[in-house]
């Protein structure tokens, strides 16, 4: 079974919450599509057809992929105003279990949730799991502007480890994104980066310290960490620096993190394969916004054991989400 892990939908009832939100980040019906803007800073157009299930199932189809795991594209119900956020989640929830229940030997789902408004993530994220039947959690590189590793959240992963569900660390458009907004650099690099200071928070704030059993996937081949990791440890091992919520170094934790392939650089994928070896990589392709055969043809031309790319494209996947 090959399975992509990281493949978007956009429920059409989900951009009617976004019209909603009293401030950005929005949506804008023009012309049959949509503009997903975040004020001046960043914006995207969305096309419906992009994301329909049926092209795809078709571009599955034609990359070879078994079964790909859907989550709602940026951004998540985190960054809307409290009531919609809940409102929001639910919606975007609802439409991925209803694919998944069609479609069941070709899509599961992500869930994602109200951050923002804590008791009500916890609520959803057990009517998500336990009702409808999806197998993760999505979290974004913030939460309306706060960081992922605020005490106020630490009830949700701790639900989520109790419940054995993974947290898959998606990017975002950063708080810092005004600095970046010229020449599209915030899709370019900005996201990588800001996701990699996601990923660094859940480390040095102490999240993964006191949840040892929670599991992350961090996408993107992990954003710049895994070349930064040498000089991270450096930092909290030699220069002291940091230390406050940890007891390991930060790259021991970092080995129970998953990293998906999301990357159109051969170079750089056979460094996270080094780096990370072969039992925590998954395939992601990031459909619709790229070719999933790309991807594929990325994996299939590594020089790697045959059992090793058995594992990137769907071992790891089918251990970790509990694919059957």
């Amino acid at each position: 079974m090959r399975v992509d892990c990281q493949s978007h939908v956009f429920p059409a009832q989900y951009v009617d919450i976004l019209k909603r939100n009293p401030h950005p980040p929005r949506a804008i019906p023009q012309g049959g599509e949509y503009l997903v803007t975040y004020g001046d800073v960043q914006t995207f157009r969305l096309k419906p057809e992009a994301y329909g299930i049926e092209r795809k199932i078709r571009d599955m189809n034609a990359a070879g992929i078994d079964m790909s795991i859907l989550s709602i594209n940026i951004h998540g119900p985190e960054m809307l105003v409290p009531e919609l956020g809940v409102e929001g989640a639910h919606i975007c929830n609802d439409f991925i279990a209803e694919v998944t229940q069609k479609y069941p030997d070709r899509f599961l789902g992500l869930s994602c949730l109200p951050w923002q408004d804590v008791p009500s993530a916890i609520q959803e994220m057990d009517r998500a799991i336990g009702e409808l039947g999806l197998r993760g959690i999505m979290l974004y590189s913030h939460i309306g502007g706060n960081p992922v590793d605020a005490p106020i959240y630490e009830p949700i992963y701790q639900h989520a480890e109790e419940l054995e569900v993974p947290i898959v660390l998606h990017p975002t458009v950063p708080t810092w994104g005004e600095a970046i907004k010229d020449h599209w650099m915030i899709p370019m690099v900005g996201m990588m980066v800001d996701h990699s200071f996601a990923m660094l928070r859940l480390i040095l704030g102490g999240i993964l310290e006191r949840y040892p059993q929670l599991k992350v996937v961090q996408p993107h081949l992990g954003g710049v960490l895994p070349y930064l990791m040498g000089r991270i440890d450096n930092q909290t091992e030699v220069m002291g620096r940091a230390r406050d919520h940890i007891t390991q170094a930060p790259s021991k934790y970092y080995q129970r993190v998953y990293l998906d392939t999301v990357s159109p650089s051969a170079i750089a994928l056979r460094y996270a394969y080094e780096f990370a070896g072969s039992n925590r990589l998954l395939f992601g392709s990031d459909h619709p916004w790229v070719d999933i055969s790309s991807f594929v043809k990325l994996i299939e031309e590594m020089d790697i054991p045959s059992e090793d790319k058995d594992k990137i494209f769907g071992l790891n996947a089918q251990r970790l989400f509990k694919i059957s």
